[in-house]
């Protein structure tokens, strides 16, 4: 009963998981930062391994996905660290998210909730193809809803490494313990098994 709770827990983790990993992927994309939609794909390919090695009871395909939380624990504080510029980390530094190939930042920097966007027409700072804005009235600044969604995934991935740890010490003792009683019955003690000799007699007929 232990091993069917611990294993409904971790495939509801990863399910949480995979939906804020894709929900996430789709405002990456829509402001084309690179670095987080690759690092989004390995994500859910690792989740959607999790997910297999849970239901198929494969323990090395958990061991796998645990020490993937582990990275992905590590992005995350420096996705928040980044936005909250610690140290220094700046969000000037554009290259960072998108590898230098746009000056596009966060989908949330001009769509955040109650943000008015009023664009600057016949700006001398914008380079060619673009245009220069101003954001004004959010309720929430871009660089804090970033930091919300990295510290969910944050969360999702210290419970998930939990139950990933536990539900593949499961396997691991189940298989040890299959493979024990395998052992003991090939060795065991078999009863001697009774041996029917038939003795043939000549036939004798009379002439």
């Amino acid at each position: 009963m232990g091993k069917c709770d611990g294993r409904c827990t971790l495939l509801v983790i990863c399910s949480l998981q995979l939906v804020a990993a894709l929900q996430r992927q789709v405002f990456d994309f829509l402001g084309y930062q690179w670095a987080p939609i690759l690092a989004n794909f390995l994500h859910i390919m690792a989740v959607i391994l999790g997910m297999f090695g849970t239901v198929q009871f494969r323990f090395r395909y958990l061991i796998f996905y645990a020490v993937w939380l582990v990275l992905w624990v590590g992005w995350n504080s420096f996705i928040i660290c980044f936005y909250l510029e610690v140290g220094n980390l700046s969000q000037d530094r554009d290259f960072l998210m998108t590898f230098n190939t746009s000056l596009h930042r966060s989908w949330w920097m001009e769509h955040g909730p109650g943000c008015l966007v009023t664009p600057v027409p016949d700006s001398h700072m914008a380079p060619d193809d673009h245009h220069v804005i101003t954001v004004s009235g959010c309720l929430l600044d871009y660089q804090y809803i970033e930091v919300l969604s990295s510290a969910i995934q944050i969360l999702l991935a210290l419970f998930g490494f939990v139950y990933a740890c536990y539900v593949s010490k499961v396997f691991q003792d189940d298989e040890d313990s299959f493979d024990f009683i395998g052992g003991f019955d090939s060795y065991g003690y078999q009863p001697p098994q009774k041996s029917s000799h038939l003795q043939l007699q000549p036939l004798y007929t009379a002439g």
